[in-house]
């Protein structure tokens, strides 16, 4: 098998994966509980519990509607990459078996939006998509200029507030908390969760002494740049390094048993790419 074939094995993989994820976290905790937690699948649990419709069948109704519209207005690319999701999730909750397997609504809700949360990730991770209320958003930027994130959260919303008509007060903040754990498991999964730090530093009297004892005491590289003060407009140097977070307070105390007034400027970085940390 070339590279090409393996990485296209491994990316359907992943996207099948990600798929049965979210399956499983609608079929064994939310949908047991009856938490309609935003999207085509809570879309597909409202319509449940008002019509008895079976779930994959109402979301293989609804992702088809939103192929035709992202067939109309969108591009050929935009639509391929949602049309796999579109119709093998639907399948898979078919075929998941639909039990409660946490009786605690709130315990079922969490474990549920993380795996919810997970499975979101490992698609987008490959550029693929479940379909459903993605659609939209993408729609509404495309002829309005409406932010995604924006339209997706206000769909989210609207399919939260269907379970204060449908299954009551409970099942809709449950809902809402799904919403948000489910955003930040994809968000810091999608911004990597080897978090780093980057630590700028400046003295006025001691950066030579503070780089050597860096150097000698941590295990990270180091970049050095010329800046210019913008008050002064004198030239100095900034030292940049990027460490892991446990080392942080080792690197404060060095610095300022050399200098109490050297200036540090802390940020945190999601994910850092080639280089060397020695």
């Amino acid at each position: 098998m070339n590279t090409s074939s393996f990485k296209n094995l491994t990316r359907l993989i992943e996207i099948l994966i990600g798929l049965e994820l979210i399956a499983l976290s609608v079929s064994m905790f939310f949908e047991p509980h009856a938490i309609a937690a935003g999207g085509a699948t809570g879309i597909a649990i409202l319509v449940q519990e008002l019509f008895k419709l079976p779930l994959a069948v109402t979301l293989l109704i609804f992702n088809i509607f939103m192929l035709i519209l992202a067939l109309i207005f969108l591009d050929r690319v935009a639509t391929a990459k949602i049309t796999f999701g579109s119709f093998v999730l639907p399948i898979f909750l078919a075929l998941t078996p639909n039990t409660m397997i946490i009786k605690n609504p709130l315990l079922s809700d969490i474990i549920g939006s993380i795996l919810f949360g997970l499975g979101l990730s490992m698609l987008y991770r490959v550029g693929s998509s479940s379909g459903g209320t993605t659609v939209p958003p993408m729609i509404l930027n495309k002829l309005f200029h409406i932010r995604n994130a924006n339209s997706l959260f206000a769909i989210d919303g609207i399919v939260c507030l269907g379970n204060i008509f449908v299954s009551g007060f409970e099942q809709f903040f449950l809902a809402l908390l799904s919403v948000g754990i489910s955003t930040i498991v994809l968000n810091y999964i999608q911004t990597g969760l080897d978090k780093k730090l980057v630590v700028y530093i400046m003295s006025e009297t001691q950066m030579e002494a503070i780089k050597k004892a860096l150097d000698k005491q941590i295990d990270t590289g180091s970049t050095v740049f010329d800046v210019r003060g913008g008050h002064s407009n004198r030239p100095k140097e900034m030292l940049m390094l990027v460490t892991e977070t446990q080392e942080y307070r080792n690197i404060l105390n060095i610095i300022y048993k050399i200098d109490q007034n050297a200036f540090i400027l802390t940020d945190s970085v999601a994910e850092v790419h080639n280089g060397s940390f020695y």
